[in-house]
């Protein structure tokens, strides 16, 4: 199907068209086929190496240092208790902390359901699907 211009005198384009191969069709920009459900679990499921605590210290780090969150008055961390990662926007001239993700209350929740399932498993159900 085309769409012409009002008043165009052009005849509409064939609607049949050649097959193209699936090289030819990447390289020309033609969208593949959507992916199957196989493929896309696959994808998902992909084992990627999970990086040591060590690694994620080492990139916090580098983080810090870098210009870009500096100047933003950003401060990424690790919180102890919970090992997650905490951003901080920090006010370059007084040093208050502004924001936190995530918050302070949602680490303290974060602790209390660890200890909490580490106390008395099975309290909370830890099955997949």
């Amino acid at each position: 199907m085309t769409i012409d211009t009002i008043g165009s005198a052009t005849t509409a384009r064939p609607a049949d068209r050649s097959a193209v191969s699936p090289d030819a069709a990447a390289a020309s920009g033609v969208a593949r086929a959507p992916a199957t459900a196989v493929e896309t679990v696959n994808a998902v499921k992909g084992s990627a190496p999970v990086p040591t605590l060590d690694q994620v210290s080492e990139a916090v780090s580098k983080l810090n240092k870098s210009p870009q969150a500096q100047s933003s008055g950003l401060e990424f961390s690790i919180d102890t208790d919970t090992k997650l990662t905490v951003v901080k926007v920090v006010d370059q001239s007084t040093k208050e902390v502004l924001r936190q993700m995530p918050t302070p209350e949602a680490l303290a929740i974060a602790k209390a359901l660890d200890e909490q399932i580490k106390s008395s498993p099975g309290l909370l159900l830890q099955q997949t699907a």
